[in-house]
């Protein structure tokens, strides 16, 4: 087992990798010491995957489980559906002691997370992210949310797991365009943060597309500890430095927004878009190189992944894009690159260059 600790003080926590792992949850919830029973929040395709091994390793450690089903998809993360999962969890409780635990991808996350922080004012969460982007990104870092219907992750918080586990076999049950989703992310770990983990995914798309265990769980290794590295130094993004993980996601979320939430785009295919648009606004804004951009750009294609988008307004891309909740002192921050590898946070970009990026971007 591959272990990397987020090092945040009395809030540290572990990101535990390892294929097979699942059968073992139970036994490290336990050995934490922070509930006697569990209450999984998942949806109905991922329990009739894992719900059994993972409910059978919790039994086999002493500790009661209850599973609350939620849908497959954003709408997952209404005002409407957390309280109706709270109300749920509460009638479990009882007194039992619990722990909230998301079995799942970003959705399931983010819902169990907010979940978690608001009941009782706050209980122990554990994170067992199933698909390959919860697992190299929003499983990590203690970001929870849920969304309102003119804007993505506005009502949230920051409230860190007590441990991840990440079992990399989950990843074999998931769709191509799943995996491509999560490439997204971890190519934008490459762009921000490391020039030679750009040039190795470069090197071995082939692999990693048809699920060579060695290569997935060296990249999962990877990025984990990478974003463990910034949530360490910059926990509630107050910093600035945390910042660099939003490259890509201020165009991406208002796509996801505009598209209301629809399966037609997921979440790496907005990000995909919204990292290519911010590499034209780095263009036009003379702060990097062409040859860089379309190296990026050919990166995001090789996987499958697009770089536009149709059936959207424009209007309603930029109206999403004013309500951005990444905004200080009034100013809406941008993660621009300068070189793979190397990014900075800009708050003075001129709008008729964002609308222009946009547009580029529309087919």
């Amino acid at each position: 087992m591959k272990k990397i600790k987020v090092n945040l003080g009395e809030k540290s926590y572990s990101i535990c990798i390892q294929n097979g792992i699942l059968s073992s949850a139970g036994r490290i919830i336990k050995s934490l010491h922070i509930a006697k029973a569990c209450y999984i929040i998942t949806n109905k395709k991922i329990k009739s995957l894992y719900g059994d091994k993972l409910s059978r390793s919790i039994s086999a450690a002493g500790m009661d489980a209850a599973f609350c089903i939620v849908p497959d998809s954003e709408r997952a993360k209404s005002h409407l559906s957390w309280f109706k999962v709270l109300e749920n969890l509460a009638r479990f409780d009882k007194g039992k002691g619990v722990c909230v635990i998301a079995l799942g991808g970003g959705v399931v996350g983010d819902l169990a997370g907010f979940v978690a922080s608001t009941y009782r004012r706050g209980v122990a969460f554990v994170q067992i992210p199933t698909t390959l982007l919860a697992q190299v990104d929003s499983a990590i870092g203690g970001k929870v949310a849920i969304d309102m219907d003119f804007a993505k992750n506005l009502v949230g918080a920051f409230y860190q797991p007590k441990v991840v586990i990440t079992d990399i076999s989950t990843i074999k049950s998931l769709p191509k365009r799943q995996i491509r989703n999560g490439l997204a992310e971890i190519i934008k770990y490459g762009v921000i943060l490391d020039k030679k983990f750009f040039s190795y995914l470069e090197k071995n798309v082939s692999k990693i597309m048809n699920f060579n265990r060695i290569c997935i769980e060296d990249m999962v290794t990877c990025c984990s500890k990478l974003k463990a590295e910034v949530v360490a130094a910059d926990e509630h993004e107050k910093l600035g430095y945390r910042s660099i993980l939003n490259f890509g996601h201020t165009i991406g979320h208002a796509i996801e927004t505009a598209s209301a939430y629809k399966k037609s785009i997921n979440h790496g295919e907005a990000v995909a878009i919204g990292m290519v648009a911010a590499f034209d606004i780095s263009l036009m804004l003379k702060m990097t190189k062409h040859s860089i951009a379309q190296r990026v750009e050919g990166l995001i294609k090789q996987v499958g992944l697009p770089v536009s988008v149709s059936g959207l307004g424009l209007k309603d891309v930029l109206n999403a894009i004013a309500f951005d909740k990444k905004i200080v002192k009034g100013k809406r921050r941008w993660v621009l690159p300068i070189d793979i590898g190397h990014v900075v946070v800009c708050d003075k970009v001129p709008q008729d260059i964002i609308k222009a990026a946009v547009l580029k971007r529309f087919n």
